[in-house]
């Protein structure tokens, strides 16, 4: 390519004579057109009032005429040397800089792929990584696992079981120690009291305590769900009884008015 444009400037411009034949096979060629262009205005027919046969008949001609020119060699419309060497060197100078920008184009297109890759590439790197730290994380819990054997679930689990009973036996005798505190145990009242009362001179001595029917509510809860009832019997104080069922500790069953059990809390 460098070649050609030395020869170009080397050359310069078209000599007198060459340019003098190359302006006169124009002007030859210009009038040729003209004179085609007349005569294919004097043969032209009118207009054709059917529109459709009228393209019919341009479309016959005009095929003809791509035939004839298909059928017809080309040829040079100079024979003079010195005119085909000018425009060869026209036409390759053309084709030269078409081809450096495709170059061009080329270029930048492969400095953007390879700025492409390299982001990629630190893409890929960062992801190894993390899936690196992600693999020894696994690897690592997969260990602690092995080392926590069921043994030791069992120790854990036994711990926490003492752990809850503890704390229950000590809700427990907070709870004894409030409604000991708070709640009289049953005791004989006096004969006037009893008398206006209608309640009986003697009160038994299998009654139990507050604390201790509250208990066996709950140990029916947590034993036996699915019939948490307990039958009212003759160690159960009657106001004991009443007192919960009337602060909406206790409910009585919707069948049998003897049995109770603890009211959901939750």
């Amino acid at each position: 390519m460098g070649e050609v444009r030395a020869d170009r400037g080397a050359a310069g411009q078209l000599s007198e004579a060459a340019e003098s034949e190359l302006l006169q096979q124009c002007e030859e060629q210009f009038a040729r057109l003209e004179k085609l262009q007349n005569e294919i205005i004097l043969c032209e027919p009118d207009i054709c009032e059917n529109h459709q046969e009228q393209s019919v008949n341009r479309l016959a001609a005009t095929d003809a005429e791509l035939k004839l020119w298909m059928s017809t060699e080309p040829s040079s419309l100079a024979a003079n040397a010195e005119i085909l060497l000018h425009a060869g060197k026209d036409e390759m100078l053309k084709l030269c800089s078409e081809l450096e920008m495709v170059v061009s184009c080329c270029e930048a297109k492969r400095d953007k792929l390879r700025e492409t890759k390299e982001l990629e590439q630190k893409w890929l790197e960062e992801k190894k990584q993390v899936l690196l730290a992600a693999n020894d994380h696994i690897e690592r819990l997969r260990v602690e696992k092995e080392k926590y054997s069921e043994h030791n679930i069992l120790l854990d689990t036994k711990a926490k079981i003492k752990k809850m009973k503890t704390y229950q036996e000590q809700l427990m005798e907070s709870l004894g120690d409030i409604l000991g505190k708070h709640v009289p145990p049953p005791q004989e009242e006096s004969t006037a009291s009893k008398k206006k009362k209608n309640i009986p001179l003697e009160i038994s001595e299998d009654l139990v305590s507050l604390n201790t029917i509250l208990e066996v509510l709950m140990d029916k809860v947590m034993n036996t769900p699915h019939d948490p009832y307990v039958t009212i019997d003759h160690t159960f104080w009657p106001p004991y009884v009443e007192m919960l069922l009337r602060y909406g500790i206790a409910v009585r069953h919707q069948e049998n008015n003897f049995k109770i059990r603890l009211e959901t809390f939750f």
